[in-house]
C-alpha cells in the first residue's frame, strides 16, 4: 500500500497532494506539469482521469474535463503519459477515476492496465460501497491501493463500515456538494475529523474545496495526514493559458508555499 506507506513515513508534516486532470492543456503538458509537482516537493500526485460527467466536481475541474474529452484524450493515452513519467517521480500516482469509467473497461482489465502504468492508488469518489469488496479484492492483487472516501454526511454506521473495509488511506471530503475555490471551511469540520481520527489510526486525507493558503494554515493544526488541492492548481490553467512556463512557475511557487506551511508542523 504505497500511498499510505508514503503517508505513514512523513514524520513531521502533513503531505501535499496537488491533484490535476489528465490532458489540460495537453498531454505533454500534463507531463509537465507532474514533474514540477515532484521537483516541488508533493508526496502523492493525484491525477484525474476526466469523465463527461463529474458529479463531485466542480465547474473550474468539469471545464477542465469538458476540454480533455474534447481534445479525444482517453485512457490509453494517459496511461501511456503515466508510463513515461511515473519513473522519474518520487511521489506515487494516485488516480482518481469515475466508476462508470472503469466499469467500461471492465474492473480487472482496467486495474490491471492502470499498474502496468505504474499508478499506485485508486480513488473512486461514485463507488457504491456494496460493490467495494471486490474491487478492493482486485485492486489488493495488483498492488494498488483504493483509497475510500468519508463525507460530512455519513452515518457513523457508515463510517464504521468503511474504516474496516478500507485496506489503508481514507479521503474525507471536506464539505457537502462539489469541488471548488470557497471562502471557509466547514465550522464542523475539525470536529468531524478528530471523531473519526478516535476510532482509526488508518493514514487520512481531506480534499474538496481547500484552494487558499489560509485553509492550509487553519489545516495544518489538525491530525490529518494530508490535504488534495485541485482548483486552485487547475485555475492557474486558465488564468496563464498563453504561457505555459507561467503556468507552470505558478504551480511550483503555490506548491512551495503550501509546502513551506505544512513542513512547520511536528505530528
Amino acid at each position: 500500500m504505497i500511498i499510505s506507506d508514503t503517508l505513514s513515513k512523513l514524520k513531521i508534516k502533513c503531505a501535499l497532494i496537488p491533484f490535476i486532470p489528465a490532458g489540460i492543456p495537453s498531454l505533454e503538458f500534463t507531463k509537465d506539469i507532474l514533474l514540477t509537482f515532484d521537483h516541488a516537493g508533493a508526496d502523492v500526485i493525484e491525477l484525474g482521469l476526466p469523465y463527461s460527467d463529474p458529479l463531485a466536481d466542480g465547474p473550474i475541474i468539469q471545464n477542465a474535463c469538458w476540454k480533455a474529452l474534447k481534445q479525444g484524450i482517453n485512457l490509453v493515452q494517459i496511461l501511456k503519459l503515466v508510463k513515461e513519467v511515473s519513473p522519474y517521480l518520487k511521489a506515487p500516482i494516485l488516480l482518481f477515476a469515475y466508476y462508470n469509467s472503469i466499469l467500461s473497461q471492465g474492473i480487472l482489465n482496467f486495474v490491471e492496465a492502470i499498474y502496468i502504468a505504474g499508478v499506485k492508488g485508486l480513488a473512486i469518489p461514485d463507488l457504491p460501497l456494496e460493490e467495494a469488496d471486490y474491487i478492493i479484492q482486485v485492486c489488493s492483487k495488483f498492488c494498488i491501493e483504493l483509497v475510500l472516501f468519508i463525507t460530512p454526511t455519513s452515518s457513523s454506521t457508515k463510517i464504521n463500515t468503511i474504516l474496516a473495509k478500507s485496506p489503508g488511506t481514507i479521503y474525507i471530503i471536506s464539505s457537502i456538494g462539489v469541488t471548488g475555490i470557497r471562502s471557509n471551511l466547514s465550522s464542523d469540520l475539525h470536529d468531524f475529523i478528530d471523531n473519526i481520527r478516535k476510532i482509526t489510526n488508518k493514514p487520512l486525507i481531506l480534499g474538496f474545496g481547500i484552494s487558499k493558503l489560509s485553509h492550509v494554515q487553519e489545516i495544518s493544526t489538525w491530525n490529518i495526514d494530508g490535504i488534495v488541492m485541485g482548483s486552485a492548481f487547475v485555475s492557474m490553467l486558465s488564468i496563464q493559458s498563453n504561457n505555459k512556463n507561467m503556468m507552470l512557475k505558478d504551480m511550483q511557487n503555490f506548491c512551495i508555499s503550501v509546502m513551506n506551511i505544512l513542513n512547520k508542523i511536528c505530528k
